[in-house]
Formats: C-alpha cells, sequence, structure tokens
C-alpha cells in the first residue's frame, strides 16, 4: 500500500462530498508544517536515539558527576590516621649511635624530610610517581591504565600516585574495595589542598613497608643496611624503592631465586633517577647491586638487648623523664650510657668464666645458675655496661637490677667506711683503723649490743683470734664486723651505706641489727656498682644514669641534672679502699688481679651459697658481678654447692674471674692509672689489742657510736712503681705531705704549722711540707714506715 492518498469513488445514491483540507496532498503538508503532525518513527529507526536524547543525556550525566563529586567531597572527611600508622616503635641507641633494640609491635621510627638523604627521595620517586611535583593528587588517566593492564592480564598494577597510596597507608585500611577507593580519591585531592608535596612525601615514606617487618624508611636503612636513612646513597636507596613494589618477594637474602628480577627493578630506579636528573650519568655507570646484610634478630629482645630495654624504660619511667604512657605509644630515640665494646668484653666474660664451665646435663645444680653485672665510670656515674642473664627470651629477670639476693660480705666495706666516717672506736676506746685489733675468734657474741645475744660464725667455723681490721677484711672475719658494727652503730652504718648510693628501699637493710655487717641486705648488682663507684671517686656520690640523650622526633626531652656531693669525707673512702687494695693483692680475691690493674674490692657470699658477689674498682671503673641461684621452674633460691663442680660457690671463684678478664678488656688501650688516696691520720699505726676485761667505750653510747675524736687526717699517695707521686687535691687541715715509697706518711701537723715526725726505721722515709691553718708556717715531716707496713700495704 502506497503512503499517497487514494481517490474517492463516489457513492451511489449520494451526492459527492468536498474533500477535507486535511485530505488532500497540500494539507498534509500543511499538518506536517504545522507541527500537528510529526511522522512516526517506525521499525529499527525507533532504536536509534535522537540528538536532543544525546545531548540530553550528556546534560544530565554531567550533573550528576558534577553533583556527585560536590556532595563526595563535601560527605568524605579527613579522618583520624589509622592506629598501625602512627605506632612506632622505641629505639634504644649505645652510647656510639649504633642500635641496641627497638621495642614495640610495629618497628617504625618517624623522620623529617631532612632526616632523609635526597637520594632516597629521588630513589622512591623514580620507582612510584615521577611527576609527583608537578601532578595532581589523583591521576584519573593513570587509574584507567592501571585497571586496563590489570584487565587485560598485564599483571596487578596500581594507578595511585603516591598522595594516594600515603592517604591508603595512613588514613584508610587495605582492602581492595570501591568505597576504600572512593574515600581514598577524595581524601588526596583534600589532602593535596592543606598538605605541602613536602609533608606528603614525607608521610609516604614514614608508612610505606618495605619487608623485614620495617615500615618507614629509616626501619627499613636499619633493617636491610644497619644505617640511618640520611646516609643512603643512590644505590642503597633503589633497592629500597624497588623493595615497595613487592616487599616480601623481593628480599634478595630470603628470596635468592628472585634477585634477577629485582637487579631489573633496581635498573630500572636508576635510571629513571638519571632521566629526572636526580643522578648523574657518571654516578650510574659501574654501580653494582648492593646486596643487603643478613637477616638477623638485631632489632628484637634476645640475648642481652630485652634486658637492657626494660632496665632503661623503667630507669626513665622512675626519673620522670618519659612517662608510661608515651613510652607506650613509641616514636623515642634514646641514646645510652652503654658502650658496646664494654657491654659485648662483659657478655664474653661471663661467657669464658662460667657459662661455658656449666653442664646442666650432669649437675642440675648447674641449671640454677644465673649471673648479674653492673659497670659504672666512677667519674662521671654513666653505667657503661650491664649483664643481665643469658637471654631474655629464656629468662627475663633481669639480674643487674634485682633486689632479692643477700650480698653477703661485699657489704662489710661500708661498715668500716661509716667507722672512719664517724671517727668510732671500740668498746674499749680505741680509735678504729685499719690497724685496729679485734678477738676474730668464731662465734664471739658481739660486746655492747642491747637487742638479744649475737655470735655469727666465721666460714667453715675457723677462729682467728686477735686479728686487725686489715686483716680480717682480707679474710672476710665476721666476728670482727659484727663487733664493728655495733662498735659504730647500726643506724650509722645504714645511712653510710646509703650515703654511698644503697636504695633507701633496699630490702632488709632497715630491720638488721649487728647483722647488717654481714649483708643480710638484699642489694642490687646495679647499687652495689653505684656505692663502690662513690668509694673509687673518693667518696663524692652522684646518682648512676644510663641514659645521655632522648629525643622524639625534632623534640629533645629534658634529663635530670645529674649532682654530686661529698658523701663521705675522702679519707674515710680512701682509707676504705688502701683496706680493700689488700684484699685483692693477698686476700680473697686475687683471682681479680687477672685485670693487670691497680685494683680494690671485696667478696662477698650469701647464706647457704645461694648468691656469690665480688665487687671491685680500679681508678677508672667500678663493677660488680654476682653469681645466683634460682629454680627456673619455681623461681626459688637455690644453693650453689656443687656448681661448675667446685664444693663452693664463693665470690672469690667465677664473679671474681669474671671481673678480671671483663676489666682488663674493657679497660684495655688505656693508660694504667693508680690510686691516689688521702688516708684517715694513724692509719698506719700499729695497735695492741684489747686489754682483756676492758668495758664499753667510755663515751656510754648505748647504740655503740663510740666517742668523736679530734683527729686530723693525713694525706699521701700511691702509684704502681711507688714513686711516691704527691696528692691529687690539696690536703686537709694545712697540711701537704709526699712519701718517697709510694705510701702515706703519717705526723702530727699542729695548727702553728709545724709538724713532728719519727725517725724511718726501715730505711724508707717519708718527707713533706705542712702548713698550718693560715698557710704560711712551715714544718717539716719525717714519716715511720716499716718495710713489713710497706708490703701489706
Amino acid at each position: 500500500m502506497s503512503d499517497e492518498p487514494q481517490p474517492q469513488q463516489p457513492h451511489r445514491g449520494r451526492a459527492p462530498q468536498e474533500p477535507q483540507a486535511g485530505d488532500t496532498a497540500e494539507g498534509k503538508a500543511e499538518g506536517r508544517a504545522g507541527g500537528g503532525g510529526r511522522p512516526r518513527r517506525t521499525g529499527w529507526r525507533r532504536m536509534i536515539p535522537t540528538w536532543r536524547m544525546v545531548a540530553g543525556g550528556f546534560l544530565v550525566t554531567a550533573l550528576l558527576v558534577v553533583g556527585g563529586f560536590f556532595l563526595g567531597y563535601h560527605l568524605v572527611q579527613i579522618p583520624a590516621a589509622n592506629a598501625l600508622a602512627t605506632q612506632q616503635a622505641n629505639v634504644y641507641l649505645y652510647a656510639d649511635g649504633s642500635v641496641i633494640a627497638r621495642d614495640g609491635e610495629v618497628n617504625r621510627e618517624n623522620v623529617t624530610l631532612s632526616q632523609i638523604s635526597e637520594d632516597a627521595q629521588h630513589a622512591i620517586l623514580a620507582a612510584e610517581d615521577r611527576d609527583f611535583y608537578t601532578e595532581s593528587a589523583v591521576d584519573p588517566q593513570a587509574m584507567v591504565r592501571a585497571a586496563w593492564n590489570t584487565a587485560t592480564g598485564k599483571g596487578k598494577q596500581s594507578g595511585s600516585t603516591i598522595t594516594q597510596q600515603y592517604v591508603k597507608n595512613y588514613y584508610l585500611r587495605q582492602e581492595q574495595t570501591v568505597t576504600r577507593k572512593v574515600k581514598e580519591f577524595f581524601i588526596s585531592i583534600k589532602l593535596d589542598r592543606e598538605q605541602s608535596k613536602e609533608q606528603i612525601l614525607e608521610g609516604y615514606l614514614n608508612t610505606s613497608f618495605f619487608g623485614r617487618g620495617a615500615y618507614g624508611i629509616q626501619a627499613a636503612a636499619h633493617a636491610y643496611y644497619d644505617m640511618d636513612a640520611s646516609d643512603l646513597d643512590a644505590g642503597r636507596a633503589a633497592y629500597l624503592a624497588a623493595l615497595v613494589n613487592a616487599p616480601s618477594q623481593y628480599d634478595v637474602i630470603t628470596h635468592p631465586e628472585n634477585r634477577g628480577t629485582v637487579e631489573d627493578r633496581w635498573n630500572y630506579v636508576l635510571d629513571g633517577m638519571v632521566d629526572e636528573g636526580w643522578l648523574s650519568e657518571g654516578e650510574r655507570v659501574g654501580m653494582t647491586f648492593p646486596v643487603p646484610k643478613e637477616t638477623t634478630l638485631s632489632t628484637g629482645m634476645s640475648g642481652q638487648r630485652g634486658y637492657i630495654v626494660n632496665v632503661v624504660k623503667q630507669y626513665l619511667i622512675e626519673n620522670d623523664i618519659v612517662d608510661e604512657a608515651s613510652l607506650d605509644a613509641g616514636g623515642y630515640r634514646v641514646t645510652t650510657t652503654l658502650q658496646k665494646d664494654k657491654q659485648d668484653a662483659f657478655v664474653a666474660a661471663v661467657n669464658d668464666r662460667l657459662t661455658d664451665r656449666l653442664d646442666p646435663e650432669n649437675r642440675k645444680v648447674d641449671t640454677y645458675v644465673r649471673a648479674g653485672g653492673a659497670s659504672v665510670d666512677p667519674k662521671t656515674g654513666e653505667v657503661v655496661a650491664m649483664y643481665n642473664g643469658i637471654d631474655y627470651v629464656k629468662q627475663y629477670t633481669p639480674n643487674a637490677t634485682r633486689r632479692d639476693f643477700q650480698v653477703g660480705s661485699a657489704f662489710k666495706p661500708f661498715v668500716f667506711t661509716s667507722a672512719i666516717e664517724n671517727k668510732s672506736r671500740t668498746q674499749d676506746g680505741r680509735r678504729i683503723t685499719p690497724n685496729t685489733v679485734y678477738d676474730g675468734t668464731s662465734e664471739r657474741p658481739v660486746q655492747g649490743w642491747p637487742g638479744a645475744r649475737y655470735a655469727p660464725e666465721n666460714e667453715d667455723h675457723r677462729d682467728y683470734g686477735d686479728i686487725t681490721v686489715r686483716e680480717a677484711t682480707d679474710k672476710s672475719v665476721n666476728a670482727v664486723y659484727a663487733q664493728m658494727a655495733v662498735d659504730v652503730g647500726p643506724d650509722r652504718v645504714r645511712q653510710t651505706a646509703i650515703d654511698l648510693g644503697l636504695s633507701r628501699n633496699t630490702p632488709s637493710l632497715d630491720d638488721a641489727g649487728p647483722s647488717i655487717a654481714l649483708g643480710v641486705a638484699t642489694a642490687s648488682v646495679l647499687d652495689m656498682a653505684e656505692a663502690y663507684a662513690t668509694l673509687a671517686n673518693h667518696g663524692k656520690h652522684g646518682a648512676y644514669t644510663m641514659v645521655d640523650k632522648v629525643t622524639r622526633g625534632t623534640e629533645t626531652v629534658d634529663l635530670p641534672e645529674r649532682r654530686t656531693r661529698q658523701a663521705v669525707s675522702r679519707q674515710a673512702a680512701d682509707t676504705t679502699t688502701a683496706v680493700l687494695r689488700g684484699v685483692v693483692e693477698n686476700g680473697t680475691a686475687t683471682a681479680a688481679q687477672t685485670a693487670g690493674r691497680p685494683a680494690a674490692g671485696k667478696t662477698g657470699t650469701a647464706e647457704e651459697d645461694t648468691a656469690a658477689w665480688f665487687a671491685g674498682y680500679t681508678p677508672d671503673l667500678a663493677t660488680v658481678v654476682a653469681v645466683m641461684g634460682q629454680d627456673p621452674v619455681t623461681a626459688g633460691h637455690k644453693s650453689l654447692y656443687g656448681a661448675l663442680g667446685l664444693p663452693r660457690m664463693n665470690g672469690g671463684g667465677a664473679p671474681a674471674e669474671i671481673w678480671g678478664q671483663y676489666t682488663r678488656d674493657a679497660l684495655k688501650g688505656q693508660p694504667v692509672q693508680a690510686f691516689n688516696l688521702r688516708l684517715q691520720r694513724g692509719a698506719w699505726e700499729s695497735q695492741s689489742p684489747a686489754a682483756s676485761g676492758t668495758g664499753p667505750s667510755s663515751s656510754g653510747d648505748p647504740a655503740g657510736g663510740g666517742s668523736q675524736a679530734p683527729d686530723d687526717e693525713d694525706t699521701g699517695s700511691r702509684t704502681p712503681d711507688g714513686t711516691g707521686e704527691p696528692a691529687e687535691e690539696e690536703p686537709t687541715d694545712g697540711q701537704d705531705g709526699s712519701g718517697t715509697t709510694g705510701e702515706t706518711a703519717d705526723g702530727d701537723t699542729g695548727g702553728d704549722g709545724t709538724t713532728e715526725g719519727g725517725t724511718a726505721t726501715g730505711g724508707d722515709t717519708g718527707d713533706g711540707d705542712a702548713n698550718g691553718d693560715d698557710g704560711t708556717g712551715p714544718g717539716s715531716l719525717t714519716g715511720t714506715i716499716t718495710q713489713n707496713a710497706r708490703r701489706a700495704w
């Protein structure tokens, strides 16, 4: 049928009608022109959109996109950082800056961009986003390209800019969802408006994962090359940049089979640096692949590391340097006073002299053996080394700071120091000096003690009869020192121990009477090292310190000022040192002579041989070593009889041997220093034993404090070769003297500056000059020193 109108046939019986206007061709045309009759689209034409439909669709879509963008931009806010991104490790360093350990669940140490080498910055940009500084926060073209490459089987690829990656790492989670990508898109745009490119790059470098548990480039630099990010060169930086692409697979130490792929990626990074002008062609030529170090546990807690971290953390908290909550948040860089060479020497000495001699399979008692040690610089109070146990992951308790083992006879020097400091006298009125004679009979009841009867036994129940303080110290005679504690007064002894460095909170220190002399107190190894360091420093005390510097980012934390004071007089400290020298030279600690230096010290053994101690010092180093017995299952104290295959464990054995080896190695290469001592007046003078039946001191002090004798002190010095060098400081009471034999010379100094002396009987003469209170009176000094006295001292 034609679309044209057909002529009408006339009907019968009807008159012809006029055609309607719309029925004619002209009418049809008029209808189309008038809009009342657009031709209907039929067939396949009905499937094709008109241009109006297309334009309208584009307009609606554009409005939806723009509206959606503005809606999303206003609805999506920059959130708080996720928990993982803000977690950091605290880094603990030796005094030389080398890393001891990192603690915390996340191994990350945030650094500023200025603390990251330019090579490292450029290597990351060459690997991840070379147009970072010129592009916008998002790159839709790159996102589409990455999606296409992933869809077409060219590998899973990321089209994210560094800004987007930083947003994902710092603000969002790692899940691959549309919601996360949308948030990432809008947050990136906002962040780019609020932060500079430098801030974003810094954040990215601190949050990226590099493998080996290292988050951030600083942790990665240490994990792979044991250096700071500021020291990374182009080659090493390029390898770290390559790792970001596949951290686990690109570690060539754990996956050597991927070495070729990794080197290709490494070359790609370096070539990119050259293309961008960040690396010259000359530097690029000849560069070899920088193989990272072996995977180690250097940032873990095994060995001594865990002990050190816990002890230092406790020190920071107890001294109000950093509170516990802040430490838990992480990000602190703590430089300790520990010196790596000395720390290693301590560990080696314990291994050589103790651990390697244990046979736990054949001797059950050897399973109980524990060791603790601490070493302090007497002049600075710095803790330079500690030994806490064989391995933190096996034995958690730090043996250097625990306060549950008796110190034994290592406490006795504090009794003698207190006697000199308080100018104490015996019950019969004799002044206590190194040559004061006591009754050394075992189980002799102490005299003048108002409390219950106390009669301590000597080791092996040995009776010594009349014996000097000096000899009693060499042999560690309990009967003598228990009596001396009563003569001085236990309260005075306790205070002297605290003044020297023991904590007031030391268990069993306050409730002891005469037994205080035998070391029933349970001070820590570190406490004892501090106290002995005070003796080595001529009686000047300053609390020990184990932290040199603390920083967090660019902030430096203030440390408490270390203050020193004259805890006891120099004469009291130095006279004690002179006595303790005899313990090393011919007493219970001759094993300490392996140090090869002038040394002073004291051995100690706890009840039932549960602990053995040696506390000693040279002019340069005060070190205390203890060997303890502890059940590994119940943690109860155990006797060490039979340990190491020896009948007994005492301070003159393994503790003194460890001390000797450690001190020798720790001071290796340093000049030998002599003790320069200023002694109590009359320290050389011999005394007669107490007269039979002599009663208590005439002072009438029920505590046994003795009288305060108005005694002056003598001065002098000791050198290894006996040359008699003068004292370091001006003597007290206007006196200046030197002994030609290297020993202290005696004499009585008058107020008018004159000195009376005796004739030398042994052929050795001490001479010197003495001035009065006004420093102008002339005088002469001739000391009486016998050959026997010189040998003894």
